[in-house]
């Protein structure tokens, strides 16, 4: 979908998030670790790069969400109208997500960083100097710790995001928010256990690309909405979508029900 007028500047911002985001999923995808040559030539330039794109996918987010639940149009309005934002809304859930798992599978990052740590701490006691890039100040530190030591950081991230343009809109009324949630999670949920939808995607790539959208929005609802996303009142059928990921090969979707 390509960007209408109205859409252009809040589009062209979070695609120079969406480029470094994917950048940063094919580093992740071949991170190693830094082994004995941590000393060396401890990796900390990658670990900035994604503490930076924590920071842009969190405006990023907020910036959407603020074109995709304004009045006076409604959410499936709005998903209709602005197709190009919508659909960038769910490219930054799909990242989210991917970077989430391979974090999990990959503890050398969190071993990385711990490690730099323990470094650094015993240079400034040793009053050594470290070199200009190979230190970061205590604050921003403590914040990479805490954000490696979640199992999924990206997504606590992005949720703590999401429950923060609530609370910082409260002119906006909460369903604005939670019902573009819920049907963009039919929509995914419709176009997976459709047989005549699902035959038109052209590769298994696409099928993961709509369960990890999926997913990430029953999150984020499940954060915003008064009662959450398991209440028999919510608005998404959680049924429908966990038989959806039940239907899928156990190891393709393992991450995903654990992280409902």
């Amino acid at each position: 979908a390509q960007p209408t007028e109205s859409e252009k500047e809040i589009y062209n911002q979070v695609n120079v998030v969406l480029k470094d985001a994917e950048g940063i999923l094919e580093d992740l995808q071949s991170y190693r670790g830094a082994g004995h040559e941590i000393r060396e030539s401890y990796p900390l330039g990658f670990l900035l790069l994604i503490q930076g794109l924590v920071f842009e996918n969190e405006a990023a987010l907020r910036g959407l969400l603020g074109a995709l639940t304004s009045t006076p149009y409604s959410p499936t309005q709005h998903l209709e109208r602005e197709q190009a934002l919508a659909k960038q809304f769910a490219e930054i859930l799909h990242f989210t997500l991917r970077f989430d798992e391979l974090k999990m599978t990959n503890p050398a990052i969190q071993n990385d960083f711990s490690y730099y740590r323990r470094t650094l701490s015993r240079m400034r006691i040793n009053n050594v100097p470290a070199e200009g890039e190979n230190e970061v100040n205590n604050e921003l530190a403590n914040r990479m710790s805490l954000f490696y030591a979640e199992a999924t950081p990206m997504l606590k991230t992005l949720s703590d995001a999401t429950t923060k343009f609530v609370s910082e809109n409260k002119n906006l009324p909460i369903e604005n928010t939670t019902d573009c949630l819920s049907t963009m999670a039919s929509v995914c949920r419709v176009m997976l256990e459709t047989p005549e939808y699902r035959s038109r995607f052209t590769n298994e790539e696409t099928v993961s690309f709509c369960l990890r959208v999926m997913v990430g929005v029953i999150i984020l609802y499940d954060h915003v909405h008064p009662v959450g996303a398991f209440a028999k009142t919510s608005k998404i059928d959680m049924k429908g979508c966990i038989k959806v990921l039940k239907d899928q090969p156990p190891n393709s979707v393992e991450g995903l029900l654990n992280a409902l």
